[in-house]
């Protein structure tokens, strides 16, 4: 097929708009999507430095990428990679994560559950199996993730999460019932650093797309432990019905959104641990987890 632009060859066929896009005019079109959403959301000011939560998988390095293209220039602005090791064994290659930043011209941090919480993810899952092993991971990362970006001077950390992502998120709290996340709006707390999603509106395929054509030595690996997380169950529902009505995580997306709208920010909740001094809603989760792998 042609480009629907210039009739090179097509590289992309975008059902959800109906084009046809060539290497060229298809990363003009997810580009300049992207630079809408970071001035829409005002995510990206003078001075900021931005810390890129890298994986070494294709979404993470993708944001790299495109964040050190966009704002090389900026010399107000600074972009960092932060890596987390969480102790998973044959998932986390904390080298390839190094080469990536190192190859994109950036300063590099690392961090790990073992030389924070003196436990890694296997060890959490020996002790007490693998069908929680997500939360256990999610809670204790963002806390050491959100500990290291903030030591290193970031002021915001660059999630790589993409439209597929976030339209989960939407269906998952649907599925649990849980009103609170769908509706809470936070206001950014002392110590919190704010998090930004440039690739939100961005489907996976198109940043595997964008990643392939513009970076290398990503590698992706899956977790192990994925398969108890509802979020793959949902990934797979939520495929299988967007390629019968292709807007169908937008308008999930756009819903999540339309919720948080009318609703004022609150972060009337937010404490500092008396234990471990990091900001908190309500009790120590972190915590309240370390507390209960002692007692095994």
């Amino acid at each position: 097929m042609k480009c629907s632009k210039c009739k090179r060859d097509a590289v992309l066929f975008q059902r959800y708009s109906g084009m046809h896009l060539c290497e060229e005019h298809f990363t003009i079109d997810l580009e300049t999507k992207v630079k809408k959403t970071i001035r829409k959301e005002g995510w990206i000011k003078s001075g900021d430095k931005i810390a890129v939560a890298l994986s070494g998988g294709k979404d993470s390095t993708a944001l790299l990428y495109f964040l050190k293209k966009t704002f090389a220039i900026r010399r107000d602005i600074e972009i960092f990679a932060v890596t987390i090791d969480e102790g998973i064994s044959g998932y986390r290659d904390i080298k390839i994560c190094e080469n990536i930043a190192e190859s994109g011209g950036v300063k590099f941090h690392t961090a790990s559950f073992k030389e924070h919480f003196g436990i890694t993810l296997n060890e959490i899952v020996q002790k007490k199996g693998d069908i929680n092993s997500c939360s256990y991971c999610g809670v204790l990362r963002r806390q050491v993730l959100n500990k290291t970006a903030r030591d290193a001077g970031a002021t915001k950390i660059a999630y790589g999460f993409n439209l597929d992502d976030e339209a989960q998120s939407v269906m998952m709290n649907v599925l649990r019932g849980d009103a609170v996340t769908l509706l809470r709006k936070e206001k950014p707390v002392l110590g919190m650093l704010p998090r930004i999603k440039p690739f939100k509106t961005i489907p996976e395929r198109e940043i595997a797309l964008y990643a392939r054509l513009h970076t290398e030595g990503y590698e992706e690996r899956g977790c192990p432990y994925s398969h108890n997380a509802l979020r793959a169950d949902v990934r797979g529902i939520l495929n299988q019905y967007n390629y019968s009505h292709p807007a169908t995580k937008y308008a999930l997306l756009n819903l999540g959104e339309k919720l948080k709208s009318g609703i004022p920010a609150d972060n009337s909740g937010a404490e500092t641990c008396a234990a471990c001094g990091e900001p908190v809603f309500g009790t120590c989760r972190v915590c309240g987890m370390l507390k209960e792998l002692k007692k095994e």
